[in-house]
């Protein structure tokens, strides 16, 4: 018997997607949350203009940015 102890992988926010994730589509609902506060999907290439679209057309997409080991993050 063996133990991993590695982090589960990142997967796709899509409904019913198992893929693992490429972008981090980062978005805040102003009614909800302060203008500090970030929420991120993360999507899979198949899923990130999908995702980015649906937030956008409310308002609420702040930016979509690679997801991954050495991207960028605040």
């Amino acid at each position: 018997m063996t133990s991993d102890d590695s982090p589960a992988p990142a997967i796709c926010s899509a409904k019913g997607c198992r893929q693992p994730a490429a972008w981090s589509v980062v978005w805040n609902n102003p009614k909800l949350h302060t203008p500090d506060r970030r929420k991120v999907w993360l999507a899979c290439e198949d899923h990130r203009q999908h995702l980015a679209d649906f937030l956008d057309v409310r308002g609420f997409l702040i930016e979509v940015e690679p997801f991954g080991p050495g991207a960028a993050s605040d």
